[in-house]
């Protein structure tokens, strides 16, 4: 008797048996949230995902929960205008954290303790940081009289992480290597390193203002216009480059009567070629109403001349919380010559907004729009999601 050839079981077959060259041309041109499907589909759909270098993820937004009952969090990302996902839960101690940066799928979150720990998103791996209670103990000693120290026990110690300045850190997410990076108060800069059990200080960076850290490299800025680069190459960072910027005075007291904005925040922001842009926040007398002067302060071609004035972006979009640029033609859901900023306003959780340079206008982030009655968060940052094979 003769076989025949079934057309149904050939076809619900043909899926897993594709070519290896050709699934990988497949692979590299999806999305991160379809390869996380599509290498989920079969065993050899896995086996070809994981000889693939995904294409340049897009940044996300993670909105942390508002209730402490909720350990979750809800990731939004542009490329699916209506979809959320939501994390696994994190456990009591993430609710009783503040993210203080991002990098790739991980979070750097801390305490009103000052207890530091890096986490990652979809993983939940977890990584502790040393204490800090040491140097706070250090710094009283150093600024403060006996009768201060025990006062700062009683009243300060329980509310010591409100005075971590720009923490910033790096992490390798095949090799776990880190850098974590703090100011504290008026003193100096802290980092660790993996397998450090301590907080090491870089000298010379006292009254940290702002801080970004980016390459292996560590651009720092202090409230009186001291902008100096650190290269973090080696065991021990070095410093490579300083130079003194403007810094205005009128965000630290109330802004001059002639003049209706008042700078309220100054950061510093590296491009996508790796210049470096000093950003003036500025908010009017109204309610909402917001300006930005942007000045290259560094570039590899303007070492050390009176900072300029620019007033386009051109092709990129600034994340100012991030102090990063990113390409707007390769990110959807950006638009180009444009600064994402978060601002607080009591209850509102749609506090991102977008200055565009070019009309000067401000406006929520609409992304947030449809979510809002729905998903409650307190806060929103951006990330960008990275692959764990």
């Amino acid at each position: 008797m003769e076989n025949k050839h079934n057309p149904t079981s050939h076809t619900s077959h043909t899926w897993s048996e594709l070519p290896l060259d050709l699934l990988n041309l497949v692979f590299e041109r999806l999305s991160f949230a379809n390869f996380r499907r599509a290498k989920s589909v079969c065993s050899s759909w896995y086996s070809a995902s994981i000889q693939v270098v995904p294409k340049k993820h897009i940044h996300w937004l993670i909105c942390f929960p508002r209730d402490n009952n909720n350990n979750s969090c809800t990731l939004l990302n542009p490329e699916e205008k209506d979809k959320v996902y939501k994390t696994q839960d994190f456990g009591e101690e993430f609710t009783k954290s503040v993210c203080r940066a991002t990098h790739g799928s991980w979070l750097l979150m801390g305490d009103r303790w000052c207890d530091l720990y890096i986490v990652n998103l979809f993983t939940h791996d977890w990584i502790s940081l040393p204490p800090a209670d040491l140097l706070w103990k250090d710094y009283a000693l150093r600024h403060a009289s006996q009768r201060t120290i025990s006062t700062y026990r009683v009243r300060y110690k329980p509310y010591v992480g409100r005075n971590i300045r720009d923490p910033v850190f790096w992490i390798d997410e095949k090799t776990k290597d880190y850098v974590v990076l703090w100011g504290l108060m008026d003193w100096c800069v802290f980092y660790c390193k993996k397998g450090d059990t301590c907080w090491n200080q870089i000298p010379k960076t006292s009254d940290c203002f702002h801080m970004v850290y980016k390459d292996h490299k560590l651009y720092f800025l202090n409230k009186t216009g001291s902008f100096k680069i650190f290269d973090f190459c080696g065991d021990i960072p070095q410093q490579t480059f300083e130079w003194s910027v403007k810094v205005e005075r009128s965000q630290f007291g109330p802004p001059p009567p002639s003049n209706p904005w008042k700078v309220i925040a100054t950061k510093l922001v590296v491009t996508v070629t790796g210049k470096v842009l000093k950003v003036e926040e500025m908010r009017g007398a109204r309610p909402r109403t917001w300006s930005f002067r942007v000045f290259e302060v560094y570039s590899s071609e303007f070492l050390k001349k009176k900072e300029r004035l620019i007033n386009s972006l051109g092709d990129e979009s600034m994340l100012l919380d991030q102090g990063i640029t990113v390409l707007a033609n390769d990110t959807g859901g950006f638009i180009r010559n444009t600064i994402y900023f978060s601002a607080s306003h009591g209850n509102n959780t749609n506090d991102i907004y977008i200055f565009n340079l070019e009309t000067q206008k401000t406006e929520p982030l609409h992304t947030l729009d449809s979510y809002s009655s729905s998903v409650q968060f307190y806060g929103a940052q951006w990330f960008v999601p990275s692959f764990k094979h």
